[in-house]
Formats: structure tokens, C-alpha cells, sequence
């Protein structure tokens, strides 16, 4: 597969970009790049971007179907957004957040607080959504070293997860991929089972299999005892994972054994906050619960600048204010915390979606999940599942066993080369392919996409029987 990405950067490399893919080439380590390839690497050159599309080097112009990464959600070349950078930049680059302090910071938190559910009121900024998780792990290890518990800090996680990729946020990690050939914090971690239904036992109805997951969690926490269990992370739904919306119900039952079991609930919401449901936090106006912390990132500042950050309950920060312990440090904290750039973006970002992309993203939604789900007419698919602005259709060898493994294991790759000819960027995941397109899509750019992806399965299940991979 390196030759294969290797011809893909060149497709897409025209007079100006040349040059990048060379530099890119010789100097330039990728995200997640394989051994054979590491530094040698150059990938999909873009060079704008402008709404819901991108254009790349040749200039094709693409829908941009992840938003970048789960992302861009108010759309790119925001004008408004920009300003507010050069404004920002001009009156305080930069303050150090462990003396001093900026005002967008403050104001930002308090309305971050307005829309968070129950009493999470305070608010600890990072620099993206792995440091927001690390963030919430070191605070919940802080906590219950100030409490007199330093044996209370195993977590629990969940296969199929994905929470970031510094050392103990990737130990939550439940994708085998990621891990296979990284060390990890193993002796801190406890996974559970995904919540994924179409994953679930043969003959087992859906309430039969969150009564499993919920029976697991519990006994699980029998077994290795609550004063052993710190916290539980988990998304609200498992993005990365390939879009797992959870059953009905299964999130307030587990809210409800933390809450018994004095063991912290971390909501990750670094994709589905800020507006990707449909609402600021998903957590409270989706799912109906009130977690002990909620990180986010992402969509805070829509992509235009590195922020995430970590909402905490008012209770917990009581009890630290009225321990035996009032000099005790949380010795935590980033260079960029707080920075007044990314505040004052996200603090513009939020205006707009509170004005009109949140209201919007709730009216389309519905026609985005319709419009997707025709796509299972094609005998590839195997399910096409998802909640607000996130989608994942996932291909298979067949629908009796729902087996991915007996397919090319690129045929997400396979998807994604086809839609970008077409005008489609596709997140492609093994054998699935996930979309999650800015929140300021209409129905019209639905239609398209939707009409792109349904093309490039099609011609990638000729290209699979030809290849005699698959008979469907």
C-alpha cells in the first residue's frame, strides 16, 4: 500500500505543490505513519478551503465529508473567525497561564459553564483533546491522592474507544490497531465491551445486549472493587471507533454505578460537542446524563486554532477546598493553556453557532441519517448508523456473518480514492467509511454527497470482484 500512497500524493500534486510533496517527502513524519514508509511520506496535498468544500493542489475541488477531523464545523474560510485571530493577535499574543491571566479565558469558560450539564462549572484548558483526557485522568489521580485514597485510580474504557494519543490517554485506546505495536499503561486500564450493536452476539435482541454491557460494568466492578476504580471514560458515541451510537438507555445506566460506586464519569465528547448532535455537550441534551467531568476540543474553536479543555464538577472541587490538605498542588498545566488566541476564537466560534449552525444542524440532521441509510441497498454494506452529523457506513464480505475481515482490508481506502476523484474526501477506517461534514451543510450538498459515496462503493465492488476479493 506505500506505492499506492505514494501515487496518490503525486495525483495530486500540481505546479505549486510539487515542492511541498518533495519537502514533505525528505523531511516531513506523518500521524500514524507505518515503519516502511515513516519520513518518506507525502499524502493528499491541500491548498484551500471555503465552506463545506476543500480543493486540492490540481484544483478539484472536494466536499470535505470529516470536516477535517471531526473539525471545521462552522465551515472553512470564516472571515469572522479570522478577524477575531488578527484582532486578538494584535491586542495579547500570549500570556503565561501559570502567573497571569487573560480575559477571553474567563469569559469563555463562563459560557462554556452556561451550556454544560448538571454542576460542571469550571473549566481547564489544554491544548487539544488528548490533553484534555490527560487532563481528567491527573485530576481524577489528584483527587483521590488529596482524598486519602492513592489505591482508588484504575480506569475503565471501552473496546472500540478512542481517547488521544499521549501515553495514558492512548492506554484507553480499544482499537487493536492502535496499540499493536505500542506500549501503553496496561496496569491502569480495565477494558469493557463495545457498545456496538451490530457487534452483538447472534439471536441477542437490544435490550438483552444492554443488559450484558451493564451486567459486565457492574460485575466488573465487583470483582476488582470500587475503592480500586477511579474512573470510567467513555464517549458518548464512539467516533473513531466507526460512529457507535450506544443503545437506549445503556449511558444512564452506567452513570447511575459510577454514581453508587463514588467512581468519576468522564464523558469524552471531544468530537460530539459543539454542535456535531446538535447541541453544545451532547451529554445532558442528548443522553440525559450529568457526568463528573466532560472533555472537549475540536469544534470548540471549529479548527481554525489548537484548544480543548476539561469541564469539572463544582462538587469535587469543594471537597479538595475542604480537605485536610489545602497545600496540596495539582502540579498540572500546558504552555498554551488558556491562550487568549484560541479563547477569543472560541468564543466568536460560539456566537455562531448558538445564532443559527446549532438550530440548522438539528433540522438536517434527520435528512442526512435518510439520505445515508440509502446506501444499504448496496450489498457491500452492511449497516449505515450514526446521530446528528455523524455517519459511518461499514462495508462486509456478507451480511449473514457481518464479516469485515474476508474483504481487503483497504476497502475503505479503496472508497475513499473513488470518492475523491468524484469530489468527495471520505475518513476511511479499514472497512468502513465515516463522514462527518461541516454542521453548515445543506440538503442540496447532502444529495451530492450521499450520490459521491453511493458511486464509489459501486465502482469499488467492481474493482473487488475483478480482483475476484469478493462475489457479492
Amino acid at each position: 500500500m506505500a506505492a499506492a500512497r505514494d501515487l496518490r500524493a503525486t495525483e495530486t500534486a500540481g505546479d505549486g505543490g510539487d515542492d511541498a510533496i518533495e519537502m514533505a517527502k525528505r523531511h516531513l513524519i506523518q500521524p500514524w505513519p507505518y515503519a516502511g514508509s515513516v519520513g518518506a511520506e507525502a499524502r493528499a496535498l491541500i491548498g484551500e478551503g471555503d465552506g463545506i468544500y476543500i480543493t486540492d493542489s490540481t484544483g478539484k475541488r472536494l466536499i470535505d465529508g470529516p470536516a477535517g477531523m471531526w473539525c471545521v464545523n462552522i465551515g472553512h474560510r470564516r472571515e469572522e473567525l479570522a478577524k477575531v485571530m488578527y484582532d486578538q493577535a494584535m491586542a495579547l499574543s500570549y500570556n503565561t497561564p501559570w502567573y497571569t491571566m487573560n480575559a477571553p479565558s474567563a469569559e469563555l469558560a463562563m459560557r462554556i459553564a452556561g451550556h454544560a450539564p448538571g454542576d460542571l462549572s469550571h473549566v481547564f484548558y489544554t491544548t487539544g483533546g488528548s490533553s484534555a483526557v490527560e487532563t481528567a485522568l491527573r485530576f481524577m489521580q489528584f483527587y483521590n491522592n488529596v482524598r486519602g485514597r492513592p489505591e482508588k485510580k484504575l480506569i475503565l474504557s471501552r473496546g472500540g474507544a478512542y481517547h488521544g494519543s499521549t501515553y495514558l490517554s492512548a492506554s484507553l485506546n480499544g482499537r487493536p490497531r492502535d496499540r499493536d505495536w505500542m506500549d501503553g499503561a496496561d496496569d491502569l486500564v480495565v477494558k469493557l465491551s463495545s457498545p456496538d450493536p451490530f457487534r452483538r452476539p447472534a439471536g441477542m435482541n437490544l435490550a438483552a445486549f444492554t443488559d450484558f454491557l451493564v451486567d459486565q460494568f457492574r460485575d466488573t466492578v465487583a470483582r476488582i472493587g470500587a475503592d480500586k476504580i477511579g474512573a470510567f471514560v467513555g464517549e458518548p458515541v464512539q467516533a473513531s471507533g466507526g460512529v457507535v451510537v450506544p443503545p437506549d438507555g445503556y449511558l444512564k445506566r452506567i452513570r447511575e454505578i459510577c454514581r453508587e460506586n463514588d467512581i468519576l464519569y468522564v464523558s469524552d465528547e471531544v468530537v460530539t460537542a459543539f454542535g456535531r448532535l446538535g447541541h453544545v455537550f451532547a451529554s445532558g441534551d442528548v443522553f440525559g446524563i450529568d457526568p463528573d467531568m466532560i472533555t472537549f476540543a475540536k469544534g470548540v474553536t471549529s479548527g481554525y486554532f489548537p484548544l480543548g479543555g476539561v469541564i469539572i464538577s463544582e462538587r469535587l472541587l469543594e471537597e479538595l477546598r475542604r480537605s485536610n490538605h489545602p497545600d496540596a498542588m495539582f502540579g498540572h498545566g500546558l504552555t498554551y493553556t488558556s491562550h487568549p488566541v484560541g479563547c477569543a476564537v472560541a468564543l466568536r466560534n460560539l456566537d455562531i453557532l448558538e445564532e443559527s449552525v446549532l438550530a440548522h444542524t438539528r433540522e438536517v440532521a434527520p435528512y442526512f441519517q435518510a439520505r445515508l441509510k440509502t446506501l444499504e441497498e448496496l450489498p457491500l454494506v452492511g449497516e449505515v448508523r450514526g446521530m446528528g452529523l455523524m455517519g459511518c457506513v461499514e462495508c462486509v464480505a456478507d451480511r449473514e456473518s457481518n464479516d469485515p475481515l474476508q474483504l481487503d482490508k483497504d476497502v475503505g481506502k479503496r472508497i475513499d480514492a473513488h470518492c475523491h476523484e468524484l469530489g468527495l474526501l471520505v475518513r476511511p477506517l479499514i472497512n468502513m467509511c465515516v463522514m462527518s461534514p461541516p454542521l453548515i451543510i445543506t440538503r442540496e450538498q447532502i444529495d451530492d454527497m450521499v450520490g459521491i459515496l453511493h458511486e464509489g462503493i459501486s465502482r469499488t465492488m467492481d474493482d473487488l470482484r475483478k480482483e475476484g476479493v469478493w462475489r457479492g
